[in-house]
């Protein structure tokens, strides 16, 4: 009778969640997260005194195919590493922050995986809600201090780029595309944890996070979350939603197209979309000049100086695959495309709902294909989180997924 009822009308509710039953264990992963938007670089000691936490709390320690992967790449970047540095501060600074996240990755998955993570889940929704309103108030600062002149928008990437203004940066990231990046990546898990709890997608969520991605004046963002948002509303709404679904989005493009992705500024040699095409045409017209074994770790600055038709001074082509073998060649490039892969089956081990996995890994692989090195903190911090919620109960039955304006069991 009970399993009928419970057929009938959805997930039993959940028990009640109390502060004093949050773990330290908890709370310190949840602070490492957060302390990736500090404006000094302490992540990597939480991230490692979050390490030993899950150490400690992991009675099996296993060996899983994509951490071997995971550890191949790692571990061939540091023999490149050591092949290649001659003092560079900023060598030493990418290797360390690949060993940290790797560590961090492989520990935070076996933790999760032995565990019961609704009170983290709980915990965590609660460190995105301060982590965005954060972002907010650093945004208004930044157009603050423009006098809001571009709060409608920018007419390029370079203008654009003046909003960030380094002396009244305090939190996210200093730069306009990787903040736009980390709001897009966060924001999708910010909308996902209602999916979660309560099967419920909120609106307010959904319009809070686009609000900041249009205000981050980065097209990274909203590319990235129109994908993954826009699978997630299909996968959830009937046959009849889907199709004024469709003719909304048909009305938009136009103002998509100008207003948010510029389409007429991006072959410009000053836009964002531009740089990526002259790098890329660079790594394919130059492709015979790296090396198999690839070029050297964090060698993508000197081969897009020689090779590019223009260099604006960035640590990477822009492409994560593309890097991976630019720097690594074909082992950094296999074993990182077999990390991502394996982790994915891993995931699906958890949970096989589909569309729930093929929503939460879109956003991600668009940012890949226009952004970050492979050795950045983001993707690994997408990974773990990414990783928790699929833990959690009811594993995202979107058959069951509905849509309100607010989720009325929000309560902290």
């Amino acid at each position: 009778m009970n399993t009928t009822l419970q057929q009938q009308k959805g997930p039993l509710p959940l028990p009640a969640l109390e502060w004093k039953s949050i773990q330290l264990s908890e709370l310190v992963f949840c602070l490492a997260i957060a302390s990736t938007c500090l404006p000094f670089k302490v992540y990597p000691a939480m991230f490692l005194i979050s390490v030993g936490f899950s150490y400690a709390e992991s009675p099996q320690k296993k060996l899983l195919p994509w951490a071997v992967c995971l550890g191949i790449f790692s571990g061939y970047a540091l023999i490149s590493f050591l092949a290649t540095y001659q003092g560079q501060p900023a060598l030493l600074t990418g290797i360390t922050k690949l060993m940290v996240n790797s560590i961090f990755l492989y520990f935070s998955f076996i933790w999760l995986s032995q565990r019961d993570n609704n009170n983290l889940l709980f915990l965590l929704d609660f460190t995105l809600h301060v982590i965005f309103v954060l972002f907010f108030l650093q945004l208004m600062v930044y157009h603050e201090a423009l006098h809001f002149r571009l709060v409608a928008g920018s007419s390029s990437s370079g203008e654009a780029s003046m909003l960030y203004d380094h002396h009244r940066f305090f939190w996210g990231l200093a730069d306009k595309n990787m903040l736009g990046a980390r709001i897009a990546l966060l924001g999708f898990l910010y909308i996902m944890v209602p999916v979660i709890r309560y099967r419920r997608i909120a609106v307010w969520r959904l319009a809070f996070v686009f609000l900041l991605a249009y205000l981050s004046l980065s097209r990274t963002p909203i590319v990235a979350l129109l994908i993954g948002c826009g699978y997630l509303l299909w996968a959830v709404l009937s046959k009849k939603y889907r199709i004024i679904m469709v003719l909304i989005l048909v009305a938009a493009i136009p103002i998509i197209l100008q207003k948010v992705i510029r389409v007429d500024q991006l072959t410009a040699s000053n836009d964002g979309m531009g740089v990526r095409l002259v790098y890329w045409q660079a790594f394919f017209s130059h492709f015979s000049e790296i090396s198999i074994w690839g070029n050297g770790f964090m060698k993508a600055p000197s081969f897009l100086n020689e090779f590019a038709q223009f260099y604006h001074g960035e640590p990477h082509i822009h492409n994560t695959f593309m890097s991976c073998y630019l720097e690594l060649g074909i082992i950094g490039l296999v074993t990182f495309v077999l990390f991502l892969v394996f982790y994915i089956k891993a995931c699906f081990s958890v949970s096989n709902s589909r569309d729930f996995w093929i929503a939460c890994f879109l956003p991600l692989i668009a940012i890949m294909c226009i952004l970050y090195s492979g050795y950045d903190n983001d993707i690994i911090m997408y990974l773990a989180i990414l990783y928790l919620l699929g833990t959690c109960r009811d594993k995202a039955d979107f058959g069951k997924v509905n849509i309100g304006l607010w989720n009325k069991k929000e309560k902290y």
